[in-house]
């Protein structure tokens, strides 16, 4: 058992769910969520912030101040709070009560962003208000997210050589695609070190990330409405996208099993099954291949129980008939209700 003496210090990296029993396919689920921020942005926090020491920006008595739907906030406040230096997170309305509430309970000051953009959504208008908050004060620091190279390096250190010591045998990796730093960091190390591994992105229905046209969405975590200038789409082989209600359906099958995941790792799940039944067959066909496969899991369930998995919120947001399970399974129609992308490879 380690011994910790500051709270980022602490994280677990080999937590994996075979989720074969759950959905007959031998899908692997790297759970990122056990560290104290929560979720899998602790590693890039921590990577851009020691970037940022090191480089002389960020220290005792400085304010941070990022653009964030959530899970980056709560890891820079943690950091903040641990190193000593003050944090502003600049958010959205979509960024739930709970996430907001740990963010200030760790000393944050939140700006909640109530009006979206009129063409680049409630992430343009985040940042928009990050830089008129830099504009009048330079003492203010922007580790920015979106094009700090600290953001992929983390997950080409840390989140891809950890699946790749598990899985000598992986043939696909699917990965969420936010600001793409798992994604790029992940894809990287596998061109480089496994280029057998096919590299899948998922995003969710309504993203700009990839090309496709910007629509409401309700879940935070996965998907853009403005493309992230970190993605290179050379390094990925094929693109899934996910309507919202296939990512509730599949929360709440995963919850049904006793586990409890977030919006993304419904998302992610929902992606790689689409994406493996077009690819090999469905899951009784007697043509199916069977290959090994892992996705990510970027947080847990707790932030989620007054949106994903609150019946009301659903219905409100979505649709009753988000509710209703699929008699195919919860996954199935993601393929004609999202389609399927290559993108290249």
């Amino acid at each position: 058992m380690p011994v910790i003496s500051a709270s980022h210090e602490f994280d677990v990296s080999d937590l994996f769910v075979n989720l074969q029993p759950l959905f007959g396919r031998r899908l692997f689920l790297k759970v990122e969520g056990f560290n104290f921020a929560g979720s899998i942005k602790l590693k890039a926090a921590r990577e851009m912030v020691a970037q940022a020491e090191a480089a002389g920006r960020l220290g005792p008595g400085s304010t941070l101040v990022e653009s964030s739907s959530g899970n980056m906030g709560v890891a820079l406040a943690l950091l903040a709070a641990s190193r000593g230096f003050r944090f502003l997170c600049v958010t959205d309305s979509r960024c739930n009560a709970v996430t907001r509430r740990t963010m200030e309970s760790l000393g944050a000051e939140v700006h909640v962003i109530t009006e979206p953009h009129e063409t680049e959504g409630f992430l343009g208008a985040r940042i928009r208000h990050v830089k008129a908050l830099l504009a009048a004060d330079d003492k203010k620091v922007w580790l920015n997210q979106y094009l700090s190279p600290g953001n992929w390096m983390a997950h080409y250190r840390t989140t891809a050589p950890a699946i790749a010591r598990q899985f000598p045998d992986l043939n696909v990796l699917f990965v969420g695609a936010g600001t793409t730093g798992t994604l790029m960091g992940c894809a990287r190390y596998f061109r480089e070190r496994r280029p057998s591994v096919r590299v899948v992105a998922v995003d969710s229905v309504g993203s700009v990330t990839f090309g496709r046209p910007a629509a409401t969405r309700h879940i935070p975590g996965l998907g853009t409405s403005v493309r992230p200038a970190l993605l290179d789409e050379s390094l990925v082989d094929a693109v899934v996208h996910v309507p919202e209600d296939a990512t509730v359906r599949t929360c709440r099958e995963l919850m049904r099993h006793g586990f409890s995941f977030g919006g993304s790792t419904g998302t992610a799940v929902t992606g790689a099954l689409s994406w493996l039944s077009e690819q090999y067959g469905d899951t009784t066909s007697g043509i199916r291949e069977q290959v090994t496969a892992v996705t990510i899991s970027p947080d847990l369930g707790e932030r989620y129980m007054e949106t994903v998995y609150h019946d009301e919120w659903v219905t409100h947001s979505l649709g009753a008939e988000s509710l209703t399970e699929n008699a195919e399974g919860t996954w199935a129609g993601t393929e004609s209700t999202a389609g399927l992308e290559t993108v290249s490879g």
